[in-house]
C-alpha cells in the first residue's frame, strides 16, 4: 500500500507550478467541496495539463492563483483578459481573476469508480450539465429561504 504524505501547500503548488512550466502534467486527488457534485473530495483525481495555446473558455475547470492560494474552479465568463471564476458547489461566490493567474486546466477527471472523464468528451459535458442545474436549483432555494425569513 502507497504510503500518503502531507506536504504545505506553498512547497505542493510550487512544485505543481514548475512542472507545468516544464510542460508536464501533474494528478492531484481533489481536496474540498466547491466543485461538488461535479468533484469530490478525496475521491476524485484530477489530471492538470498546461494551458499553452489552448483557448480558456467558459465551462473549462481551471487552476488558478487567487488571493495568495490556489483554487480549482470553473470558468463562468471570459470577458477580454479577464475571467470570472465560481465553484460548482458555492453559493454565489466569484472569483475575479486574469488568464496570467491560470496555472493549468483540467484535461481529465479519474472517478472513484476508474471512469475517467477526457475534458470536454461526453461523460464530461453530462457531468458539467448535471452538477451545474443542481447549482441553479440550489442558488435558487437558498435565495427563496433567505427572501421568506425577512
Amino acid at each position: 500500500m502507497e504510503k500518503k504524505r502531507t506536504i504545505p501547500n506553498e512547497m505542493f503548488f510550487a512544485t505543481v507550478e514548475e512542472m507545468i512550466g516544464e510542460g508536464r502534467s501533474v494528478e492531484m486527488t481533489v481536496k474540498g467541496f466547491s466543485m461538488r457534485p461535479f468533484l469530490r473530495n478525496e475521491r476524485d483525481v484530477v489530471v492538470l495539463s498546461p494551458v499553452g495555446e489552448k483557448v480558456l473558455q467558459r465551462g473549462m475547470v481551471v487552476l488558478f492563483r487567487y488571493g495568495g492560494r490556489h483554487i480549482l474552479h470553473r470558468i463562468r465568463k471570459t470577458d477580454g483578459e479577464r475571467l470570472l471564476i465560481e465553484g460548482d458547489g458555492n453559493y454565489r461566490s466569484v472569483e475575479v481573476a486574469t488568464k496570467e493567474d491560470v496555472v493549468a486546466y483540467v484535461s481529465e477527471v479519474r472517478l472513484e469508480s476508474g471512469k475517467k472523464l477526457q475534458y470536454n468528451d461526453l461523460g464530461w459535458r453530462g457531468r458539467t450539465a448535471l452538477s451545474l442545474a443542481r447549482k441553479r436549483v440550489r442558488t435558487l432555494a437558498v435565495d427563496v429561504k433567505h427572501k421568506i425569513c425577512k
